[in-house]
């Protein structure tokens, strides 16, 4: 069994998150690769040695292919790589880029609501394992994807409805961020302050007092889906 997961990140500070972590606590061997900073993709054909795919979030928009080329870059890897039913994560950006990949669009709110804070996400009747019941998970984004043809929605939310989504058992697309740990949280409440003005934006007081509440049932739930999704049983 291969014991490699890539990790492709879209980089604004340190490389501590909840999810690699975790996946190294489960014996897999990391790699990063940020195409923004010049990193090249690999051919996905030839990752034999390679378990699964996890893209990352980013202060990119799915949509900007033309002057970020790297973005348009992304997308054709991870249609790719899916094609091929390749584990694949996408986290916030990530999930935005394989629905682009898949030809779904990707756009702001109506009405240019954001969601920045812990919001409070609800299992579908597809979710079955994804999860059992309404959840508050952080979340840090102005835009959302539609489904891709195919998928099955998992969770939705009042602002934003298509939260997550299964396109197979082993590729998941999730528009929160179960990485981010409260140390992460904190740098982007201080870094990306601006955004805490835009309309939806939770404050920075009351995401600090949400996450003494939810980080660690988030915490839990991505242990608990990356023992799936990286197991033996998929």
């Amino acid at each position: 069994m291969a014991r490699k997961v890539i990790l492709i990140d879209h980089p604004v500070g340190k490389r501590d998150d909840r999810a690699s972590r975790m996946i190294s606590e489960r014996g897999f061997e990391v790699e990063w690769i940020s195409p923004g900073r010049g990193d090249e993709l690999p051919d996905p054909s030839r990752l034999t040695d390679v378990a699964a795919a996890v893209v990352y979030g980013g202060p990119e928009s799915a949509n900007d292919g033309e002057t970020a080329p790297y973005i348009a870059e992304e997308i054709d890897w991870v249609g790719r790589w899916v094609a091929a039913e390749r584990p694949y994560l996408g986290i916030c950006l990530g999930a935005q880029i394989l629905a682009r990949s898949l030809g779904a669009k990707v756009s702001m709110h109506p009405e240019r609501k954001h969601e920045i804070g812990y919001v409070e996400i609800e299992p579908t009747a597809a979710a079955d394992g994804f999860l059992q019941d309404p959840m508050h998970v952080y979340q840090w984004h102005k835009e959302g994807f539609e489904l891709p043809d195919g998928a099955e929605l998992l969770a939705t939310g009042s602002v934003f409805p298509n939260q997550a989504y299964r396109l197979s058992p082993r590729i998941y697309g999730i528009q929160f961020h179960p990485e981010v740990t409260p140390e992460i949280s904190k740098r982007w409440l201080t870094d990306a302050a601006h955004m805490l003005e835009e309309p939806g934006a939770h404050s920075a007081e009351r995401q600090l007092a949400d996450s003494k509440q939810h980080d660690a049932p988030l915490g839990d739930w991505l242990g608990r889906f990356l023992d799936g999704w990286l197991g033996e049983k998929r």
